[in-house]
């Protein structure tokens, strides 16, 4: 697909249909642009159907957003961690299961902080007294009360919830303070108001924006899958290097412009390379696209730009931290309560999911912009006064690791998220097709934003309609689709239960 190639497609056009005297059209030729599980799913399922496909990654490594570190000699997920929902409805469960990856299960089904059950916490005030298990249970309670207030698909308290009596948009802040300004006997005081930011901070960590951004129309709006939440034991590279195995990858090419010209593309990367197919995938990160760090010739149209202007992008970051031994409590997470979401904080305890002596403070919305404007070692300094705060004996690392989604160039953001006051139709619009130009990734996943299962369906949804465009544009013979169809059931058939388990 190197510059000045015809594709076979092309030639097609030319010289007009063909005979079994003939040579028959070769397969259609297709870029991935972005090596996130997204881009590698489309390249995975396009290489499957025979087409000739070629992936540009502007990273020295395959993917994006989900990277497992090894530094510390384990593996550590400095991006996303979680498969949310373990079931056989969930898009990577066959990989998954053929592949016999491990997960620990963080919560089951409906839990109200979406990847934590309430007893696996230990929440500490910043005095270091530990809260009251009861206390994080009934403030846990009275939490999902205020919120089952905000929507209106639960009725409590038998009134008129918030969304159903407002017909514009609002944060979901402002509709909770509405909510205990009518009910003032949900409201609390003291360490109880404490623990109810941090069930706050928790909020915003889920949607990796504060929670005074955050569309009351649209929040709970996403479609969550049954059987709860689970980590990837040994981290989600093994599922990425599988998924990528034999395609063809070409790392640090860095795409700054897409032309779309006589039913072909050209997409020209940083050195002057220049690629040409029949049709793109385009799979980089929203915050990329936001930024205009790729030229589109023609220009994209303003629904489209719109669409990529108006989804937010949240952030959240990880700060990881390795000890020779461990000295906290046997829980899954250690909180830490505050007057305000803000100034609270969490870690999360890999030592009993993985049984690696590793602690990784997770931060997320406007403080994780915050927190990524320090330095490595300041931010680790900030860390460590919060870790010591509530376990006074707790020793410096002997390592961390710092994300940096928000700068980090190929990123510039962590995931999508609902933003107040804007359209409901924008992942549509966002994955919708430009002529022989697909788009895709967990923004472009209208059910699942902002998740791994989320991008990698996104990928194949786009996979799958530039396939039956230039299957029927190029005259794709049958043969090549009964090949792809074996080989998109034999896939389908693997049905070795997932190995999830909790301690």
């Amino acid at each position: 697909m190197e510059s000045n190639n015809l594709s076979s497609c092309e030639d097609f056009f030319v010289h007009g249909s063909f005979s079994p005297f003939e040579k028959q059209p070769s397969s259609p030729s297709v870029i991935v642009i972005g090596g996130g599980i997204s881009g590698i799913a489309a390249a995975r399922a396009l290489t499957n159907a025979s087409f000739k496909v070629t992936l540009l990654e502007s990273r020295d490594r395959i993917g994006g957003r989900v990277h497992t570190d090894y530094s510390f000699g384990c593996p550590v997920d400095i991006g996303a961690s979680w498969l949310h929902g373990v079931c056989n409805e969930n898009s990577l469960a066959p990989f998954i299961r053929l592949l016999g990856l491990k997960l620990y299960r963080t919560s089951g089904d409906n839990s109200i902080l979406y990847d934590h059950d309430l007893e696996s916490y230990a929440l500490f005030g910043l005095d270091g007294s530990q809260v009251p298990q009861e206390l994080v249970s009934k403030v846990g309670e009275i939490f999902e009360k205020i919120l089952k207030e905000v929507n209106d698909f639960f009725p409590v308290l038998n009134a008129v919830k918030v969304r159903e009596e407002h017909q514009d948009d609002m944060s979901v802040m402002h509709a909770i303070s509405i909510v205990l300004g009518k009910h003032p006997e949900l409201r609390q005081e003291g360490l109880a108001d404490q623990v109810l930011q941090w069930y706050i901070c928790r909020m915003e960590a889920w949607f990796a924006a504060d929670v005074d951004a955050i569309s009351l129309k649209n929040w709970d709006q996403e479609d969550v899958l049954t059987g709860g939440h689970g980590l990837m034991v040994h981290g989600y590279n093994p599922l990425i290097e599988a998924l990528a195995e034999g395609l063809n990858i070409r790392l640090k090419h860095r795409v700054q412009k897409i032309v779309q010209r006589n039913n072909r593309v050209i997409v020209k990367a940083e050195g002057g390379r220049h690629f040409v197919a029949d049709a793109a995938i385009i799979t980089v990160p929203l915050g990329v696209l936001k930024a205009n760090l790729i030229e589109f010739e023609p220009r994209l149209p303003d629904w489209k730009l719109s669409a990529i202007s108006d989804i937010g992008v949240g952030m959240e970051n990880k700060v990881a931290l390795r000890f020779n031994d461990v000295f906290w409590p046997n829980v899954e997470v250690l909180g830490v309560v505050a007057p305000r979401s803000y100034s609270c904080g969490y870690f999360l305890n890999l030592h009993k999911a993985t049984g690696n002596p590793v602690l990784v403070y997770m931060a997320a919305g406007s403080f994780a912009v915050d927190l990524e404007r320090l330095s490595d070692d300041k931010a680790v300094d900030f860390v460590m006064l919060q870790l010591q705060s509530i376990l006074p004996r707790a020793p410096r690392p002997e390592q961390y690791l710092v994300s940096r989604w928000g700068s980090d160039i190929d990123s510039l953001g962590s995931y999508s998220c609902d933003l107040v006051g804007k359209p409901p139709d924008l992942y549509e619009r966002l994955r919708a097709r430009l002529d022989n130009l697909y788009f895709a990734g967990e923004a472009a996943s209208v059910d699942h934003s902002g998740s791994v299962h989320g991008a990698y369906s996104s990928g194949l949804w786009a996979a799958a309609d530039c396939r039956r465009r230039l299957e029927v544009q190029c005259g794709v013979p049958d043969l090549l689709k009964l090949a792809s169809l074996r080989e998109e059931m034999s896939s389908s058939e693997i049905m070795v239960p997932l190995q999830i388990s909790r301690m």
